[in-house]
């Protein structure tokens, strides 16, 4: 049976996205030892919030590619699938690095942040879900439906569904909600345990960097390196993980560490999937110090040939969790943590070595579309737009897999 601490923090879970719900009509919340708990979530200041998020006027939509160029990813739709490509393409001016000013925003992602500083993205960090879906098919060489399952993930956690605008970093809602009056705060891919959470690769804690969880860690991406010798692989990076979440349990009174975490280790593949450049792929350090440090494309850079789909991808997750598994689950009280049940694919806070990669892909899925999103989190209810947009743009990728469509 699942402890009292576990179903606290399952009960946590939706609460820290949606904070309002625990003083909601019919709610009891009497059980829950500690309401603190239900600050993880962004509050409206710090440095992640409206008031000191940077504001570009000038806003200017991502540099769009020609027809035939790069994966002829354009307007959402499917490319190529073909990579193995230089990036920027030679002669093109327009998608040359440029780095950010004080006006542009940037987040916890470097993938994100390298492409809005070489124009794939909007420079000022304020981009669309077509761009994104573009943006990583173009660059990168993600495939179609992994590209949507992010842009999705990120853009109904902390965008605006309607407008389909989405900040890569802090708070921006007055440029991406329809109705800020009604949406109530869209956070940005900074919002806490949200897209982003805890022990990630080289970002605090939300409550460890006093607010802070999408700024370079310079610190952390030295023992990062450390730790990987400069080979960023697969291997190297599940016992780097290992280290984030011992430094994040005994560091963070708020850690909490759920199912949606899953995400940090598919994020970890990147490095060793998406950032290496052909012909050879090596993940070395230089490689890393491009595209963390600079936050740029390194000189003549080619992209991966096969598109990184969701089947590799959950495929990467799997393998670099139980090389160095770690429990899922959260801190109580004193810095006890507490493990949790979810569903039936995790129990006692561990995911079972059998699973197989489907059943992750589905998890992922239903964790993306589970809760209300951000768009709708202030006096409204599910509107017909969220909802078609959900079944349009990502079921169909997750059908084909068996997986149960929550909206009908």
């Amino acid at each position: 049976m699942r402890s009292y601490a576990a179903y606290t923090i399952l009960a946590a879970e939706a609460a820290y996205a949606f904070p309002w719900v625990v003083n909601g009509p019919g709610v009891d919340s009497s059980m829950l030892p500690n309401r603190d708990l239900f600050k993880r979530q962004q509050v409206p200041e710090g440095p992640g919030s409206a008031a000191q998020c940077p504001f570009n006027p000038n806003h200017v939509n991502a540099v769009p590619i020609q027809p035939g160029q790069y994966n002829n990813a354009i307007n959402g739709r499917a490319g190529n699938g073909v990579g193995g490509y230089q990036v920027p393409a030679p002669g093109d001016a327009a998608h040359r690095f440029i780095a950010p000013t004080s006006r542009d925003i940037r987040g916890p992602c470097p993938g994100l942040n390298t492409a809005a500083n070489h124009g794939f993205l909007a420079r000022d960090g304020i981009v669309t879900y077509n761009e994104l879906v573009d943006a990583q098919q173009n660059v990168y060489n993600v495939g179609y439906d992994l590209a949507n399952l992010l842009a999705f993930l990120g853009l109904q956690a902390d965008g605006d569904l309607v407008t389909t605008k989405l900040s890569i970093g802090c708070e921006a809602t007055t440029r991406t909600s329809f109705n800020p009056l009604l949406t109530g705060s869209q956070p940005g891919l900074a919002g806490h345990n949200k897209f982003e959470a805890d022990t990630s690769l080289t970002r605090n804690d939300f409550f460890t960097g006093k607010g802070d969880n999408f700024k370079f860690n310079r610190t952390l991406f030295d023992m990062m390196s450390a730790t990987t010798g400069g080979l960023h692989n697969v291997e190297n990076l599940a016992i780097y993980r290992g280290e984030r979440w011992d430094q994040s349990v005994q560091e963070n009174p708020n850690f909490f560490f759920g199912p949606l975490s899953l995400l940090l280790f598919g994020a970890a593949s990147f490095l060793y999937e998406l950032f290496p450049s052909g012909p050879d792929y090596i993940p070395d350090q230089a490689t890393m110090n491009s595209f963390f440090i600079e936050e740029r494309l390194p000189n003549n850079w080619i992209n991966r040939v096969e598109p990184y789909s969701n089947r590799l991808v959950t495929q990467e997750i799997l393998k670099m969790y139980l090389l160095n598994p770690r429990p899922f689950g959260g801190n109580v009280g004193d810095n006890t943590f507490a493990p949790l049940d979810w569903r039936d694919l995790i129990s006692n806070g561990t995911i079972e070595k059998d699973i197989q990669p489907a059943a992750v892909s589905c998890l992922l899925y239903q964790l993306a579309t589970q809760s209300v999103p951000s768009t709708l989190n202030g006096i409204v209810t599910p509107t017909v737009e969220a909802i078609s947009f959900l079944l349009t743009r990502v079921a169909p990728e997750f059908d084909n897999l068996g997986c149960p469509i929550p909206l009908t």
